[in-house]
């Protein structure tokens, strides 16, 4: 009878101690399910929502002048579709760099041959906005109805237009503004935007087509960053970059391809490779720690036009200007890591 008392007594204690083991182990498994729904929520939440506003021109021939367009909003668009932490929710094309219709052909090709999961397309603004005529477009529209559901950051590097419409139309939005990100401006009208060595002079672009649109921007006070000529004149595309390049994956060879003309025309100036303008403001949104900046103040400001040879203060346009004396607060980029330029070719690496 002891025995069989003894008996029962171990067996309840091996199924008392079962179930105890069991018990902590489904502990166990709820804790690790929690951490990871925990990391993956963290990783989802980690990565930045972006719209993209394009004067695109890649590959395209200058309208009513010699030579070809540019390439380098290829380059800022690319890099950002292939950053792990960069979530695009929609891109917009705007004129610039060339027609509004070339722009939106070529983004549409980019959604097209080169996103897996494609991203919606909208075509922008054609002209400069006009202050007494303020028409909204189909960009801005859906830029606006993307802002509604959530916050996010947005690379505009042509003309500002699009998005000075959509502060004009939709005041209300820009606290959903986390920051545009832009390429123009300078720290004074003396600052010369010098392309290779034989005396070119370039506009500051973006900024010269519309410059009521930036003047909306600052009026109303919305969060800027700027990637002028300064920080971008210090990184160069040579040819070796773009054999490297056109090796790495089909849309790298593709842009790169498109690039060849575009290198051999500033070589043509005496330089020995290009600025890649528009992909210093898209690496500033992957990682700002590889861009050098300072807050500073903007404002608009009258001056002879730099780019007219022996001007003698006959022609005159304004000039977006960059200190600490007056204006709206920016962030003013102006150089960048010592080991830049390798980070940003490893950043059109196939992840």
């Amino acid at each position: 009878m002891r025995q069989k008392i003894n008996l029962i007594g171990i067996l309840l204690g091996i199924t008392v101690f079962s179930a105890c083991n069991s018990e902590k182990k489904k502990d166990i498994a709820e804790t690790e399910k929690i951490k990871t729904e925990t990391v993956i929520e963290e990783k989802v939440e980690s990565k930045k929502m972006v719209w993209i506003d394009a004067d695109l021109a890649v590959g395209k021939k200058n309208i009513n002048r010699p030579g070809y367009s540019d390439v380098d909003d290829g380059y800022a668009v690319l890099q950002l579709l292939n950053a792990e932490n960069v979530e695009i929710k929609g891109m917009s094309t705007v004129y610039g760099n060339n027609s509004i219709e070339n722009a939106f052909a070529i983004g549409n090709y980019i959604n097209k041959e080169f996103i897996d999961h494609k991203i919606s397309v909208f075509k922008g603004s054609g002209e400069p906005i006009d202050i007494n005529n303020v028409k909204t477009n189909d960009a801005v529209e859906a830029l606006a109805s993307a802002l509604k559901k959530e916050p996010m950051t947005i690379l505009a590097i042509g003309p500002a237009t699009n998005i000075g419409i959509l502060i004009l139309k939709y005041p209300e939005l820009k606290s959903q503004i986390k920051e545009v990100v832009l390429v123009a401006g300078r720290r004074t009208p003396n600052d010369i935007f010098n392309i290779g060595t034989k005396g070119v002079k370039a506009k500051d672009l973006n900024f010269d087509l519309d410059n009521a649109a930036f003047q909306v921007l600052l009026d109303y006070e919305v969060p800027l960053v700027l990637c002028p000529f300064e920080v971008s004149s210090k990184v160069w595309i040579e040819q070796q970059d773009l054999d490297t390049l056109k090796a790495f994956n089909i849309p790298m060879n593709w842009l790169a391809t498109a690039s060849q003309p575009w290198l051999e025309q500033w070589q043509t100036q005496g330089a020995t490779g290009f600025n890649p303008f528009d992909a210093l403001a898209s690496h500033y949104i992957i990682s700002p720690e590889d861009i050098i900046s300072e807050p500073l103040l903007a404002r608009l400001e009258l001056h002879p036009d730099d780019t007219i040879k022996e001007n003698e203060k006959q022609v005159f346009k304004q000039y977006l200007l960059c200190d600490d004396t007056k204006g709206t607060p920016v962030k003013y980029c102006f150089d960048v890591a010592p080991d830049y330029h390798q980070k940003l070719i490893d950043s059109y690496k196939n992840k």
